[in-house]
């Protein structure tokens, strides 16, 4: 749909979304409305625009279109916008830029929503989507050899190739007179509220990570009330094509524009600030592009041992296998996200309670280290009692998510999928019935991830415990 021409003064967008067709459908719809934003009650907020990556094609992908979000923002700038600079990790670099001391000494509101500093990994529309992509591995789709040349590159410079940022990126120019400059969720939700920002334009990068999950991004801003849209042309998602669903990398782009159409916000592009016409990268040789969704592949037995598939605990094989396989016998591996609140453990030790196989035994791990796990002894039991596994406090990352990963050896076969652990802290319980991520087969490498669970692990595998039972 051709945008309209901008005014001297407003925004005029045609914002998109999706909707189901019908009500707990799977199948959805796009649509469009007409908003005229003010410039006074509109703020863009720039997320992690940096002048390095770890990934050497996200720096191409970035390097690419930063030249025109940089005219978006001196565009949305001149017509009496905020701009909002949140290069994270790095405001070190700007310790007495103007931009930055102006963000430091703006008052803090008196309205600071619960949990607006911490990170934020899903939010209620997202507690029954099918999350599109893994992203799992990182997202990183270079070659081999250019990334090792890469890393080397970063190492020469005195980088640390796994987060060789130090700054934004030059290309996105930071007005000292105007902008702002802060990283923290609270600084910018002053900033914001001392304003009057009620229309907020989200940039930068990477969608499906930190442009969704930031104190600043997506989630928090629909959480606590904005009326946001995501500028979809003016960014890009950290994805593997070697990985699930095994598309390109644009069109797991557009997978996650789509996931957010449907369960966060809105989008817009570029080309209603500037006119002519939305971005598209010159690497982008589709010929079918802005894909809103794919045929879902059918998750058998074999996909199961190649893949993490999404699964019910409890269940059946029958039912996960598509009658495909209704025992199994062996090692199967499976792995969650547990956000934990300073609020709900106290200052209770947290264990979790873990029921192996008739015939068999579980391990568990946490963000990647082996847990202790404490079998009771009942000689008279005629069912197996759960094993106990203590969760030191120093693997917890508190109000933020950490990954729960837990190996099970089956010795004889079972019809039926992991009973459902439950988690303990003091007088409080939380069962963790509901979807995990299930491998069939026995790789040591499957109790971790390359990177942190809150970057790397989907919406459609998530627990909070928020309440007692």
């Amino acid at each position: 749909m051709a945008a309209p021409a901008c005014s001297a003064r407003d925004f005029e967008w045609q914002i998109r979304s999706q909707r189901a067709r019908a009500a707990g459908g799977q199948s959805y719809e796009r649509a469009f409305r007409s908003e005229t934003w003010s410039p006074k009650t509109t703020a863009f907020i720039v997320c992690d625009v940096w002048d390095k990556h770890h990934c050497l094609n996200a720096v191409r992908r970035l390097e690419e279109f930063a030249p025109r979000l940089n005219q978006v923002l001196h565009e949305a700038r001149r017509r009496g916008a905020i701009i909002i600079h949140s290069p994270s990790d790095c405001m070190s670099a700007y310790e007495s830029h103007p931009a930055r001391l102006r963000a430091t000494a703006v008052p803090k509101s008196a309205n600071q929503p619960e949990d607006i500093e911490h990170w934020c990994s899903r939010i209620p529309a997202e507690e029954q989507a099918a999350y599109p992509i893994d992203q799992s591995d990182g997202g990183e789709d270079d070659d081999p050899e250019e990334h090792a040349t890469w890393a080397a590159e970063l190492t020469a410079l005195g980088r640390n190739p796994g987060m060789p940022w130090k700054s934004q990126s030059p290309l996105i120019e930071i007005d000292g007179e105007q902008d702002f400059l802060s990283d923290r969720g609270d600084e910018v939700w002053s900033i914001l509220e001392q304003h009057g920002i009620t229309n907020v334009v989200l940039t930068g990068v990477h969608t499906n990570m930190c442009v969704l999950g930031r104190p600043f991004g997506l989630r928090q801003m629909v959480r606590n009330g904005k009326n946001v849209v995501l500028m979809r042309d003016m960014t890009d998602c950290m994805y593997n094509p070697n990985r699930w669903p095994y598309v390109d990398h644009f069109t797991g782009n557009d997978l996650v524009i789509s996931h957010v159409e449907r369960f966060v916000c809105p989008t817009v592009t570029s080309d209603q600030v500037l006119g002519g016409k939305a971005f598209v990268s010159t690497t982008d040789t589709r010929t079918i592009r802005d894909v809103a969704a794919i045929t879902p592949q059918l998750k058998n037995a074999e996909s199961q041992a190649r893949d993490w598939t999404v699964v019910a605990l409890p269940s059946t094989w029958a039912d996960v296998t598509h009658q495909a396989k209704t025992e199994h016998k062996g090692v199967v591996w499976y792995r969650s996200t547990l956000r934990l609140s300073d609020r709900w453990l106290g200052n209770a030790e947290l264990v979790a309670l873990v029921t192996p196989p008739v015939k068999g035994s579980v391990k568990a791990w946490l963000n990647g280290q082996e847990l202790t796990g404490v079998q009771p002894l009942c000689l008279a039991c005629s069912a197996p009692e759960p094993v106990k596994f203590r969760f030191p406090s120093s693997l917890i990352t508190i109000n933020d998510a950490n990954l729960l990963v837990i190996r099970v050896q089956a010795d004889s076969p079972e019809k039926s999928l992991l009973r459902p652990p439950e988690l303990k802290a003091g007088d409080r319980a939380f069962s963790l019935k509901g979807h995990w991520q299930m491998r069939v087969g026995d790789d040591a490498a499957w109790s971790n991830m390359p990177l942190p669970a809150k970057f790397g692990t989907a919406t459609d595998i998530f627990f909070e415990p928020t309440a007692k039972p």
